[in-house]
């Protein structure tokens, strides 16, 4: 019966959308600085673009401070122009070619938005969740239609998929209400 629709291949997936979530929140500031914050910064180096953690070390040396340790000298003015114009209200301060890169107060507003960013990564993980269950029950009605599997096997499987699909979802709504009280905390 499950031989004709891989669950595990539906589930792996599934997972493969609440990693992408995990890893879009970790680049959220919540007012304790975080090495993943950085992360999504990408460089003009060497002729293309490059992620920052492909020049620079990201280190945590204070709770409210990250240091950039670039390896190439050249490569400092565009680490510290990258961070600068990122959008994320950051202002490097250059020392040789370490950057320290103080973290500001969260103002409320500034709280406010983040939790608008969290909310829409989360539909977007939803979003992919969705489609890897339509995915799976097009197979199912295709199987079905084939006559590869009886139209009771199709029901049984098609509520197992929307359970993984329920039980997802609500890992993915948990993520964000953690995410989103760390972001309002004061």
């Amino acid at each position: 019966m499950s031989d004709a629709l891989d669950l595990n291949d539906i589930k792996r997936r599934m997972e493969g959308a609440i990693q992408a979530f995990k890893h879009d929140l970790g680049g959220l500031r919540t007012g304790r600085a975080s090495a993943s914050l950085l992360e999504p910064i990408t460089i003009e180096a060497y002729g293309s673009e490059m992620p920052i953690n492909q020049v620079a070390n990201i280190s945590v040396p204070e709770p409210r401070m990250l240091s950039v340790s670039v390896w190439d000298k050249s490569m400092v003015g565009a680490v510290e122009r990258a961070i600068r114009d990122s959008g994320l209200g950051l202002n490097p301060i250059t020392d040789g070619t370490t950057l320290r890169v103080p973290l500001p107060e969260l103002n409320e507003q500034r709280r406010k938005e983040l939790v608008k960013i969290a909310h829409q990564y989360a539909e977007q993980a939803r979003i992919a969740v969705r489609h890897v269950r339509r995915d799976g029950m097009d197979q199912l009605k295709k199987l079905e239609k084939d006559s590869v599997i009886s139209q009771d096997d199709s029901r049984v499987l098609s509520e197992k998929v929307q359970k993984l699909t329920d039980e997802t979802i609500s890992e993915v709504d948990k993520m964000l209400a953690v995410k989103e009280s760390e972001i309002m905390q004061v």
